[in-house]
């Protein structure tokens, strides 16, 4: 029986969050460990009289101390790049590329001396656990899509497959043609000019099944392209004995591109939400 395209698509979800979604703060922690050491010393500058020359001896003595400078700014990376008078400067952070002056002259200009002279900060230790915080929230986009993956893979060994038994994850297009006699030469594949890789893969009896996954909170082109190149790849997929593509997504940011995802929808008979997985699907499909 055909299934109506707006009924299915009025029961995607808005969130995928898991409890870590939001602050992964055993990374958090993690990071801040590396540098401990490093931002201890720095923390003899805080309320510093004479903070430039302390920071020159500082560097003197422990010229490690750098490596913990760029993040005091939210900055990852040991260099960082600035415009000054119209020359183009790269301070490194691992090891001295300028005079200790100019690194002096790099605190000043940046704040940091402020910052710390000042005492509007008590401990670089928790100010750098704020940082990491501020800057782990940038890192949800990637956590959103590693959390439908779980949900997947969730409803895939419920269904009764054994990891790397009989499904797989983040298969190659190469590893399906050496295990599985399968080759995917595809015009959709070869555009990209780079080996095509599936979220998983799950070899029943008669047939292997190619899964990608993926959740959208919001809009945006990508969703477009995404549609459009799984409808290509599901044409062609359709042509291949003993091969099937499955798309399983969700997120209510396909509101924002809903034609572009019916028309994938009219032309892919295994394209499911997380609803689908709830009802059983996997179990359905793969025999």
């Amino acid at each position: 029986m055909k299934r109506n395209f707006n009924e299915w698509l009025n029961k995607f979800i808005d969130s995928v969050a898991d409890w870590r979604y939001y602050t992964d703060f055993p990374k958090v922690y993690n990071n801040v460990d590396v540098i401990k050491v490093e931002l201890n010393l720095l923390n003899s500058l805080i309320n510093s009289k004479d903070i430039e020359n302390d920071f020159r001896n500082l560097v003197v003595k422990y010229p490690e101390v750098l490596k913990a400078i760029p993040i005091l700014l939210a900055k990852r990376g040991s260099e960082v790049r600035v415009v000054d008078k119209g020359k183009d400067k790269n301070f490194n952070f691992n090891k001295l590329n300028y005079t200790i002056d100019e690194y002096v002259y790099f605190m000043d200009k940046t704040g940091l001396f402020d910052l710390l002279s000042n005492h509007i900060i008590s401990d670089l230790l928790d100010y750098v656990k704020g940082v990491e915080v501020g800057l782990d929230s940038n890192a949800r986009k990637n956590r959103t899509g590693k959390a439908m993956e779980n949900i997947v893979e969730s409803f895939i060994v419920d269904a009764g497959f054994i990891k790397d038994v009989n499904y797989f994850k983040e298969m190659r297009t190469s590893e399906i043609r050496d295990r599985f006699g399968i080759d995917l030469q595809l015009e959709s594949l070869d555009e990209s000019k780079a080996e095509k890789r599936f979220d998983f893969v799950i070899k029943s009896k008669t047939t292997v099944y190619a899964i990608e996954v993926n959740f959208y909170s919001g809009g945006g082109s990508k969703l477009n392209e995404t549609a459009r190149s799984y409808k290509m790849l599901a044409q062609e997929a359709s042509t291949i004995p003993g091969f099937k593509f499955v798309w399983i997504t969700d997120g209510i940011g396909w509101n924002t591109a809903r034609r572009n995802l019916e028309e994938t929808f009219d032309v892919l008979e295994d394209i499911y939400n997380i609803n689908d997985l709830e009802s059983g699907i996997l179990s359905k499909i793969i025999k």
